[in-house]
């Protein structure tokens, strides 16, 4: 069973404690590490869990937390989106991979 957060910030605490340390930023073609400069292409990670928030007084205001992790180079982390993942120029393989499926 998914755990319900009320807020970004808990589910970001919670999910840190659980292991998924580093901070990822979404690329088009890629997630990238900058702290330890690497580049995820698709097929180097998976999507553990994602999270969706919406805002109090505006429901287009979302955010999507994506607990993140990759064998081929022993990290987790988190990616925040704020507008959602389709509102950057994303390739085909990277949309396909954002489309979570528990």
């Amino acid at each position: 069973m998914k755990k319900h957060f009320d807020t970004l910030s808990q589910a970001i605490s919670e999910l840190q404690k659980a292991g998924y340390t580093e901070d990822f930023n979404l690329k088009s073609d890629c997630i990238e590490c900058k702290p330890l400069d690497i580049r995820l292409l698709v097929d180097d990670f998976e999507i553990d869990k994602m999270y969706r928030f919406e805002g109090n007084t505006d429901p287009s205001d979302s955010s999507i937390l994506f607990a993140i992790s990759s064998k081929a180079y022993k990290i987790k982390g988190l990616l925040v989106d704020a507008y959602g993942v389709y509102s950057d120029a994303l390739t085909t393989e990277m949309i396909q991979k954002l489309k979570y499926q528990p």
